[in-house]
């Protein structure tokens, strides 16, 4: 939860809200909270293809930058 608030307090207030979100198709990630908030929130929820290495590159690449944001802005108390 700690995670959550601190990317929507940091992340979303600089850059706004997520236009796009992909997903390798979890049930987590497709359950009725989900694509409801993708709704009321405004954003698209796509889903990667099974087995697709560029988009799980991607998708790798861009977790490395939320954590290094939050390494950040953990370590200058912000």
């Amino acid at each position: 939860m700690d995670t959550a608030i601190l990317i929507w307090n940091r992340v979303t207030s600089h850059t706004g809200l997520f236009k796009n979100i992909i997903s390798d198709g979890d049930q987590k990630s497709t359950s009725a909270v989900w694509t409801n908030l993708h709704t009321l929130l405004g954003t698209k929820l796509s889903l990667s293809t099974a087995y697709h290495p560029q988009t799980d590159g991607l998708a790798e690449r861009m977790i490395q930058t939320l954590e290094d944001m939050i390494r950040r802005s953990c370590a200058y108390g912000l």
